[in-house]
């Protein structure tokens, strides 16, 4: 499943790299997994929703042979092109600037993929995000997303060793595969074809607290004190219908 990321990830070049562009848990491994599950075909239109420093961008445009538009918020094009010119991908890795809640600049039905990874709990926790999305994508198309996510719906009873850590923002982002699928299941104009815990979560997570970036640092503290018993990665994949 991870032949891509596995192979990228054998040079000391490339681990530099990836480490450099990681701004949570891997996003090429969890984008090559979630990637597994779709009938991607080469010279498709995919939208990369919140690609960050593009590591999904990579795994879509090199493993698939894709044209990718690598919409995010707060990397800027600028930085997104000149690094997808030193990866060689910028002839099908398209960067743009987006605003996921202020609509998406593209015609309806353009894209074959909308793709998030590790993005989509920030803007999509509501019941108006995906609808608002459907109409770029064409009929028999895919709704792909991965976001961090938790076992069990918390409510008030956070488990006193995740207290330290808990805020007002992982309340409203993170919840659990079942919350997830009731959100999306509620959607008109597709039909949910698949919502799992995804199998990449450890080492993903793993990789990201191995990148020296400052935030990792504190993530670790978290992470050690979750000990396995409480997050995961959740995917949910719809078919526009």
């Amino acid at each position: 499943m991870f032949e891509f990321t596995d192979r990228f990830m054998m040079s000391d070049k490339n681990v530099e790299f990836a480490r450099s562009a990681m701004m949570g848990p891997n996003a090429m491994r969890v984008a090559e997994e979630l990637a597994t599950y779709l009938n991607i075909k080469p010279g498709m239109r995919v939208l990369d929703l919140g690609c960050g420093c593009g590591l999904s961008t990579l795994l879509l445009a090199e493993k698939y042979g894709v044209t990718v538009f690598a919409a995010d918020l707060w990397i800027s094009p600028t930085e997104n092109y000149q690094r997808f010119r030193s990866l060689g991908i910028d002839d099908k890795a398209i960067p743009v600037y987006v605003d996921a809640t202020k609509g998406l600049p593209f015609a309806n039905g353009y894209f074959d993929v909308l793709f998030s990874v590790d993005a989509y709990h920030y803007f999509g926790e509501n019941a108006e995000m995906l609808p608002s999305l459907i109409p770029f994508v064409r009929r028999g198309g895919y709704i792909a997303v991965a976001v961090p996510g938790l076992k069990y719906e918390f409510g008030k009873d956070v488990p006193a060793e995740m207290k330290p850590f808990w805020n007002g923002e992982m309340e409203r982002t993170l919840h659990s595969l079942g919350w997830w699928k009731g959100l999306w299941e509620g959607a008109e104009g597709i039909e949910l074809a698949d919502a799992r815990e995804m199998d990449c979560c450890a080492q993903a997570w793993e990789e990201w607290l191995d990148s020296g970036h400052p935030i990792a640092a504190k993530d670790a503290k978290m992470m050690e004190a979750e000990g396995g018993k409480y997050f995961n990665l959740v995917q949910l994949i719809a078919k526009v219908v």
